[in-house]
């Protein structure tokens, strides 16, 4: 069996393996990157957050991927019934950028691997991770390529980007259930041959079904558009008895009383995807010699379109902390790491909850809207869930249920008035 010998091994080139190598490559770190797949694939995560673009600026990525043309993403809007509720990122609390994407991801991260390579990093496609061993920090995985050949790669660090693939944890058993509920989601792209012209046509939108269900949809500059469907996961499957998410995604479409005329009869580009119970947890974050980022450690819901933005603020952390470990200082990877990230993690935790809950919904949609509390939220939303100057993320497991209640409890006394 051949060997090759790297300073760290990213498993995995989705976009939190790519900021981690391209940042490690930058710093004269001798990176090789393995992917399972094969580029370009089809992936859900369309919906960028601003806090992303901090990464890809710092990993040299942000050139290649202005060049694509993507379709900019300047906030987002809610939709309950004739109630309307639209962030804008420029018009947030605290420092930050004012805009991302919302990108179909087999081009978006394709362009991505490409950089990658063009920086000169060895990324494998193709290659599965089926073992690995620990001595210490280092380690010996063994790969397998496409035409069954398998090889051993020895590193001084892991960096598990693998996403739902989640390698480490099944070979290191550090799976553990979610603290979230279970809800699923089913997605399609179309053909936006109804698409109006202007800001309509291209805003992202999030149409409120019920409470706990609502529908997605995210225009791409390519002129197709995703239209997914996500709620608890058994609403989700009572919407077809036959199990047919094709039939699902119709019915949830005609649901929506905004976009049924615009989607309800175009043809899906491919059979929808069923993603069953998607959120996942870890019972650790790292070991001796590895650590865990975006999917492969965390992935919460898509409501806020937050899986991509902990995938590269976890990926530059790992990177960064593994450049310092291999320079000879003693990292402090819980303090450093595994608590910073669930930080981040239990902030948008607490969003998701509420969503889901309906306190949060009753902030959107209350009028007439509070500037300042919608500037602290629109914060959050776009990613920056580290900065504890905004009491919306400091006080973040009371403010919103709080500031619910009293919502509530005016409307109670408005009743009682009239």
């Amino acid at each position: 069996m051949s060997k090759e010998f790297v300073d760290v091994l990213v498993i995995g080139a989705g976009p939190s393996g790519c900021v981690s190598s391209s940042y490690l490559k930058k710093n004269n770190v001798n990176v090789k990157v393995v992917e399972k797949t094969k580029f370009p694939r089809l992936v859900v995560g369309e919906s960028l957050i601003p806090r992303v673009m901090d990464h890809f600026d710092e990993a040299g990525l942000f050139p290649a991927l202005d060049k694509m043309g993507f379709e900019k993403k300047l906030g987002a809007r809610f939709l309950r019934g004739d109630e309307v509720c639209i962030f804008d990122f420029s018009n947030k609390f605290g420092e930050g950028w004012d805009w991302t994407w919302q990108v179909p991801r087999a081009d978006f991260d394709n362009t991505l691997a490409q950089e990658v390579i063009n920086k000169g990093i060895d990324l494998e496609f193709e290659t599965e991770v089926i073992d690995i061993k620990f001595d210490g920090t280092d380690s010996i995985t063994t790969v397998k390529n496409k035409d069954g050949e398998t090889k051993e790669i020895h590193a001084k660090f892991v960096i598990d980007s693998s996403g739902y693939g989640r390698v480490l944890p099944r070979l290191l058993d550090l799976e553990k259930p979610s603290k979230l509920s279970p809800h699923s989601a089913i997605f399609s792209h179309v053909n936006d041959i109804n698409r109006e012209p202007g800001e309509e046509g291209t805003l992202i939108s999030f149409d409120i079904i019920e409470t706990e269900v609502w529908l997605w949809v995210i225009p791409f500059s390519n002129g197709n558009t995703s239209i997914g469907i996500v709620g608890p996961t058994d609403y989700i499957d009572q919407l077809s008895e036959n199990g047919d998410p094709a039939e699902a995604l119709r019915k949830a479409i005609s649901l929506s009383d905004y976009y049924v005329k615009r989607f309800g009869d175009v043809e899906f580009l491919f059979e929808p995807r069923h993603l069953k119970d998607y959120s996942c947890s870890v019972k650790s974050l790292f070991g001796d010699g590895f650590a865990l980022t975006g999917n492969a450690s965390e992935f919460l819901d898509p409501v806020f379109s937050s899986g991509m933005a902990f995938a590269t603020e976890s990926g530059m952390l790992a990177a960064k902390l593994a450049l310092r470990q291999l320079n000879g200082e003693t990292i402090d990877w819980q303090k450093e790491y595994t608590d910073y990230i669930l930080y981040g993690v239990d902030v948008f935790t607490t969003y998701v909850k509420e969503w889901y809950t309906g306190n949060l919904q009753e902030l959107f949609f209350h009028q007439p809207e509070n500037p300042d509390v919608k500037k602290k939220i629109c914060a959050v939303l776009a990613g920056y869930v580290w900065n504890k100057d905004n009491p919306f993320v400091k006080k973040h497991d009371t403010v919103i249920k709080n500031l619910a209640n009293l919502i509530k409890l005016e409307k109670q006394e408005q009743q009682n008035q009239q």
